[in-house]
């Protein structure tokens, strides 16, 4: 069976009966969503508003769980707080063609972007059909013990099963919603939602399989492509998704995306300073790198001082904000 034959079945399974006595089979999507949040205990930092096409999740992508620990391909950039508004389809509705995008494709329980486990830039349709090996971040040990990293816009988002949140859910234990994609379907674990196995093949192109609740879900997965890698649904308004502003410098100008040092770094922490900033330490070839750096008075401002490879272990002291 073809992608065009999964998604016209999968579309028809959507006018199936509903089971009213499901948990989350409430009045609307926008309760479905809204619920996943509060009962994994996020309501606190994470809102969820809904208008007439979408849900929107609200958050600054900064979770409280442990945070670039296990690096060592790292690109030198840090996680800083970014105001995140995500849509999620009301209305979800299977598409016939996977659509792909070079940044997140869905959002978090807790707030967090969720990409597709590549880096680099957008897959093509053929690349859904053979694993990006060389552009594998979990692989490439790109990622935290925690399935996520900062990516260039010094965000934080996962690219893999998000284990630290999964972790700090209120409702870990029940198999829960982890996250919704953008064209209004759940994502799951790597269990069927009833706690069953998944069985090798089961999962399609963009990690998803039918659902009699919501006509369709996603799931992370042990093995490549970890997590959704496309979104099998309808998107309106696809190319303006949500991307996070990238950090410049307070005088005007822009960053240079880091460049991940030859071979890896050791020891990478990140830490909370005393003084309310962040350090990310590492060495690199037996010498000291660092990134640290501190809100100022100025909205989404910081002030930062880095010592990295990139910068050849020059010291460089500045002011950069969203």
């Amino acid at each position: 069976m073809n992608i065009i034959q999964k998604s016209a079945l999968s579309a028809a399974l959507l006018c199936l009966p509903v089971d009213l006595n499901n948990a989350y089979a409430h009045e609307n999507h926008c309760d479905a969503i809204a619920k996943s949040v509060e009962e994994a205990g996020f309501s606190n930092s994470v809102e969820v508003t809904c208008n007439d096409d979408n849900a929107i999740i609200t958050s600054n992508t900064f979770p409280t769980h442990e945070l670039m620990t296990g690096i060592v391909g790292t690109n030198e950039q840090v996680p800083v707080p970014a105001q995140y508004s995500a849509p999620i389809s009301l209305e979800p509705s299977l598409g016939s063609t996977p659509l792909t995008r070079d940044a997140a494709l869905g959002v978090a329980v807790n707030g967090v972007p969720i990409y597709d486990y590549t880096a680099g830039g957008e897959m093509t349709l053929d690349d859904l059909q053979h694993h990006q090996e060389r552009h594998d971040t979990y692989q490439t040990k790109q990622l935290d013990i925690c399935g996520g990293h900062a990516g260039r816009g010094d965000d934080y988002h996962y690219h893999i099963k998000p284990k630290c949140m999964i972790e700090q859910m209120a409702n870990k234990d029940d198999n829960p919603i982890i996250g919704w994609a953008f064209d209004g379907f759940p994502i799951y674990g790597d269990k069927n939602p009833d706690g069953s196995t998944i069985t090798a093949g089961e999962l399609d192109v963009c990690n998803g399989k039918m659902d009699d609740i919501f006509g369709y879900r996603y799931h992370t997965s042990a093995e490549a492509p970890y997590i959704v890698q496309c979104l099998m649904g309808e998107v309106s308004d696809f190319d303006r998704l949500p991307r996070v502003r990238p950090l410049s410098p307070i005088g005007g100008g822009r960053v240079e995306a880091g460049k991940p040092p030859r071979g890896g770094v050791d020891d990478l922490v990140f830490t909370k300073l005393e003084n309310g900033g962040y350090s990310m330490d590492y060495s690199y070839d037996g010498e000291a790198y660092y990134i640290r750096y501190k809100a100022t008075e100025s909205e989404n401002c910081y002030l930062f001082e880095t010592k990295t490879v990139t910068n050849n272990g020059a010291v460089k002291i500045g002011e950069y904000c969203r």
